[in-house]
């Protein structure tokens, strides 16, 4: 099970724990997984009674040191939040097969030979372990919390808090995320530093900044992006008409418009290529055609990918992949024809600043683990204490409270508003 590396994605640790609560668990109790594995009628959890949610959800206080990495502690706190978002990862996509979290296997061996409750416990552990690490290295390099971050964690409590309708239903979404204010603080300032750290490494005037030819050379071999191409799509056939089988499997091939309709689509594209060609600007004025004519759309008829498709090789139809690698960059292709229709394609050249970024992530990520390398992670008895599943049970019964909790209160709100409403047209009417 690969490590996460979340480091300097926590911006959106807190919307996410004050959003996910409209999801999480139904009024009544939500069914999910008990140590064994069996199913079970999760109940809210008593939120009156909640002062730590970690020691109510694993049966640890968040302080409790758990493990370390190198000489620094890891917490329980970081550690089970870590756990709660690999677990719901795993259920997310759970869900999308049908599927529900009281369905996870957790104690399914993987290849490793460990369970699948082991594996989220280890994955969580090496994020936690990365938390841990960063301020230790962002220490060591001279850097600190920059004044802008510490304002930005403030200002964003501040602000949930005011929509929330008050601090203790900002603690509460907090939980059901497996978050404290303290926690959500310390990641901030941990991705802070992170940032920080990138910069010193691989900003523009580092040492180590990265050269063109390298990041194109990570495209290739990494990302296996062949080419990129936009295009202009006149469809032949009706793609919402899927040709089956015998057996009544999609075949890949749709059913054709009729003769007279495709005679026209060709008539089309014979003239938009005509103007392309005569074009003195043909990368503007291609632009324009394609948001115009082309039928490569999403469901709200905008042009699908206007800035262009960045494809490995195979991953188009071949008469698209073929007429594409065919052109060299700015080059703009005659008409081809695919099973979809007629094309008219544009390559474009794959610009190193346009994934710099992203090579830099992965840089990153390679010094990261070199990290966790260089500072073995060692665990106590209280790491031992931690059952996934039931932790994972538990957080459950706390987030159908706080799902409760936040339903109520929206109840409530939307009483008020209506009665005021109500007041205050009576007024106008009696009034008049």
């Amino acid at each position: 099970m690969p490590t996460l590396k979340r480091l300097g994605a926590l911006s959106l640790s807190l919307v996410l724990a004050l959003t996910a609560f409209t999801g999480c668990g139904a009024k009544g109790g939500s069914s999910s997984s008990s140590s064994d594995g069996s199913s079970s009628q999760v109940q809210a959890m008593d939120l009156s009674s909640v002062t730590d949610p970690f020691l109510s959800t694993a049966g640890l206080s968040g302080d409790t040191v758990v493990a370390t990495v190198g000489d620094t502690e890891i917490t329980a706190d970081s550690l089970l939040y870590w756990l709660a978002a690999t677990v719901d990862g795993t259920a997310q996509y759970y869900a999308m097969m049908g599927m529900s979290a009281s369905d996870l296997p957790w104690d399914t061996e993987m290849e490793d030979g460990s369970t699948m409750a082991e594996g989220f416990l280890n994955n969580a552990l090496q994020t936690a372990a990365l938390y841990a690490l960063v301020p230790v290295i962002a220490q060591q390099e001279g850097l600190s919390v920059s004044d802008e971050s510490a304002q930005t964690i403030q200002q964003a409590i501040d602000s949930f808090a005011q929509q929330a309708g008050g601090d203790a239903m900002v603690d509460h979404m907090l939980w059901s995320s497996a978050l404290t204010r303290d926690l959500y603080t310390r990641m901030m300032q941990a991705g802070d530093l992170n940032t920080q750290l990138m910069n010193r490494y691989y900003g523009d005037g580092a040492p180590d900044a990265p050269k063109d030819e390298d990041i194109l050379t990570y495209v290739s071999d990494n990302l296996q992006i062949a080419y990129k191409a936009k295009h202009i799509l006149l469809k032949t056939v009706d793609t919402s008409k899927p040709i089956k089988d015998v057996d009544g499997k999609a075949t890949g091939e749709y059913e054709p418009l009729d003769d007279a309709t495709v005679a026209q689509k060709k008539a089309t594209a014979e003239d938009i290529l005509a103007q392309l060609q005569a074009a003195s600007d043909k990368e503007a004025l291609f632009d324009e055609l394609m948001k115009e004519y082309s039928e490569d759309t999403d469901s709200s008829g905008n042009v699908n990918s206007p800035e262009g498709y960045e494809a490995k090789s195979g991953q188009m139809v071949a008469a698209f992949e073929e007429a594409a690698l065919a052109l060299q960059p700015g080059e703009i292709s005659g008409i081809v024809e695919s099973t979809y229709g007629y094309h008219i394609i544009l390559r474009l050249p794959i610009q190193a600043a346009d994934y710099r970024d992203q090579y830099v992530s992965y840089l990153m990520s390679q010094r990261q683990q070199g990290w966790l390398e260089q500072f073995p992670v060692e665990t106590n008895d209280e790491y031992k204490k931690i059952d996934p599943a039931a932790f994972y049970t538990q957080l459950t019964a706390l987030r159908t409270a706080v799902q409760a909790e936040v339903t109520a209160a929206q109840e409530e709100s939307s009483g008020d508003s209506s009665n005021s409403s109500s007041g205050s047209s009576s007024s106008s009417s009696s009034a008049s």
